[in-house]
């Protein structure tokens, strides 16, 4: 029976492994890469760390000489592993997800548009309350003749047009 018992099967919780270690490096590299390579268009929107943009900025000079790029990853994933990077991945999921994003929004509009056809005035007048650029007349105009169209089961030009106009003013 050894005598130090209770240091055999006792694991540290916050342990890790050179491989995990390593792992998680070779991550950070590819999460700095993925930094570097953002045009500076996007890199605008993204709310960086004084310290990052220097490295982004140094980056960018460096793009051509492929080892001392490789060497510069290496140093700003080390950065990176310091900082905190909520608000950086926010904004990068929310540039991934432009496309998820307009979709929703199509749909909400269409969902508008056809709410306007069914319930009638009482939905016109709450969306002339909530959007007062709109013409009252023009809006009614195109609910009327889209309504024609969908009681005709022929959905056309009125009722493209009406969210054409429900776009553009909406967006406002």
């Amino acid at each position: 029976m050894p005598q130090y018992e209770h240091d055999i099967d006792e694991f540290d919780e916050d342990y890790k492994s050179k491989t995990e270690i390593k792992r998680e490096m070779h991550a950070m590299q590819d999460f700095a890469m993925k930094l570097v390579k953002l045009s500076k268009a996007q890199r605008a929107k993204v709310p960086f760390p004084e310290e990052i943009l220097e490295a982004l900025a140094l980056a960018d000079k460096i793009k051509n000489k492929p080892e001392a790029l490789r060497r510069h990853v290496r140093f700003m994933s080390k950065v990176l592993l310091e900082t905190d990077l909520t608000d950086v991945n926010q904004a990068l999921d929310v540039m991934a997800n432009k496309h998820q994003q307009d979709t929703s929004r199509h749909l909400r509009l269409e969902q508008l548009r056809d709410d306007l056809i069914t319930q009638g005035n009482d939905k016109i007048e709450a969306m002339l309350e909530q959007y007062p650029a709109m013409e009252r007349q023009k809006l009614r105009q195109l609910v009327r003749q889209a309504t024609k169209e969908h009681n005709a089961e022929k959905p056309g030009k009125s009722y493209r047009d009406l969210f054409a106009y429900i776009k553009e003013h909406a967006e406002e």
